[in-house]
């Protein structure tokens, strides 16, 4: 059983609903009780409370707290002594004012990703958790599932194992197609962004997060364009960049959410690395029985002494996607003492970092030097 009295969850919409609600239900006796929901308005707060009880299989809801009235708002919420935990899944511009206020009332914080709107407000964040709340004991990490995603992470670990030898090269795509009836455009604050490069900046740090994950070597340089080809994507839907990680190897790396048609999202998009010694790609699949999984398909090239190919032997590693249940899972171990690194807000940065040099490049290049942990 968890030793956290609670957990509140801050924002009602579909990420909430659809993936934080089923990852909580699958952690079990391993999750803090749901005790409380928050959102702005009383109707996205009930309508969340009805999908936890029937998510988690309550026997009665969760309390609902918004912003409607003053004796059960954000502040009475965070007031609760049963509540240890909040879990944030609020608009980008929204969310680093509520981790603070639930930092200062004392409870343990995962955030949604991004970590912040830009690099500058980042930084601010990440030194005032560090400076006024880490020191009394609280955790704060950034949830980042693309970080936590098993498949993803059983990448890194094969190309480190050295299974395809000094990585060269890379190119990571992926090209979608959001129409204007699409779910996630239809959420308000998505419409229209108050951040820069709105679905670029929402979408694209999972890429960013991608490349961190599975290469050996960070990202250190990019040389980027970015375009609007649809305007109701403004302001900008599609990124072209070339980039250098610090070992040396380079990379491809294309992001745009305009494509014209579904087609061209189902066609080339997954990491390809090549190495030394053989290559690997990482795609989205069905496995076993259909579930949504990563399969990571590696080719191994074995060499005789004079570096001549003598074999080339393919290896399959399918990992079910179930990276909102790993980010969570972790954090609560975090607060229990075993940390394994994930979520950290020095990380989740970099992926901002990343984002925000391809969408100001215009084709110069720019170094990705960033402040280090203090």
């Amino acid at each position: 059983m968890s030793p956290i009295p609670g957990i509140a969850l801050l924002g009602a919409g579909l990420f909430a609903k659809e993936a934080h609600l089923p990852a909580i239900a699958n952690l079990g006796s391993a999750a803090p009780p749901l005790r409380a929901v928050y959102s702005r308005s009383l109707k996205s707060a009930q309508d969340l409370a009805s999908a936890a009880e029937s998510t988690l299989k309550l026997t009665s809801p969760p309390n609902i707290y918004h912003d409607g009235d003053p004796s059960a708002n954000l502040d009475t919420l965070l007031a609760r002594s049963d509540v240890g935990v909040v879990i944030v899944i609020l608009p980008i511009t929204t969310q680093p004012d509520v981790i603070l206020k639930s930092l200062a009332a004392g409870k343990h914080v995962l955030s949604e990703k991004p970590v912040a709107k830009n690099v500058k407000s980042g930084i601010y964040l990440i030194k005032e958790y560090e400076e006024k709340y880490k020191p009394k004991g609280l955790i704060w990490r950034v949830a980042e599932n693309f970080e936590a995603e098993p498949g993803y992470r059983a990448a890194g670990q094969a190309i480190r194992d050295g299974k395809i030898g000094k990585v060269m090269f890379f190119r990571l795509q992926g090209i979608n197609n959001l129409d204007q009836d699409s779910k996630w455009y239809k959420t308000p604050w998505r419409t229209v962004p108050d951040y820069q490069g709105g679905f670029l900046l929402d979408g694209g740090v999972h890429s960013a997060a991608l490349l961190r994950v599975v290469l050996p070597s960070p990202v250190t340089h990019i040389s980027s364009f970015a375009s609007l080809n649809k305007d109701y994507l403004a302001p900008l839907d599609t990124i072209n960049a070339v980039v250098k990680a610090e070992d040396g190897s380079h990379g491809i790396f294309e992001l745009s959410f305009a494509a014209p048609t579904s087609s061209r999202s189902s066609s080339g998009n997954g990491f390809f690395v090549t190495g030394t010694d053989g290559w690997l790609e990482v795609a989205n699949a069905k496995i076993k029985d259909g579930v949504n999984g990563i399969r990571i398909t590696i080719h191994i090239v074995t060499k005789d002494k004079n570096g001549k190919i003598l074999d080339e032997k393919v290896e399959l590693i399918e990992e079910e996607s179930k990276g909102v249940e790993a980010e969570i899972s972790h954090f609560l171990e975090i607060i229990k003492g075993n940390d394994g690194g994930l979520g950290d807000p020095w990380g989740a940065l970099k992926d901002v970092a990343f984002i925000q040099a391809c969408l100001d490049s215009q084709g110069q290049l720019v170094d990705l030097g960033l402040p280090g942990r203090t």
